[in-house]
């Protein structure tokens, strides 16, 4: 899972820095960036908050993190074969 990535992505797609996005969401700039570089994970607390300022559901923004090794190894195949068109769908609800 690579939720400091999908953080990052989405902030970036909104135009706002880490200062701006952490000011938000009540954090320090330096931990919004151990967040983004996956050297600190958050409490749910924190990524509601980070999920409700990037305006995408947490459940989305779980989804959108996701990686095959993230999947059970029986359902590796169905997950490859359906994880492009579920995030394309994704990418295209939430886009400005």
């Amino acid at each position: 899972m690579d939720l400091g990535k999908v953080i990052k992505l989405l902030r970036k797609k909104q135009g706002l820095n880490q200062k701006e996005l952490a000011s938000r969401c009540g954090l320090s700039q330096t931990y919004l960036s151990l967040i983004e570089g996956n050297r600190k994970e958050p409490n749910l607390a924190t990524l509601k908050a980070i999920a409700n300022e990037l305006n995408v559901s947490l459940p989305i923004l779980f989804f959108m993190s996701l990686g095959k090794e993230d999947v059970p190894e029986s359902k590796r195949e169905m997950f490859e074969i359906l994880e492009p068109t579920i995030k394309d769908l994704i990418k295209q609800i939430y886009s400005k």
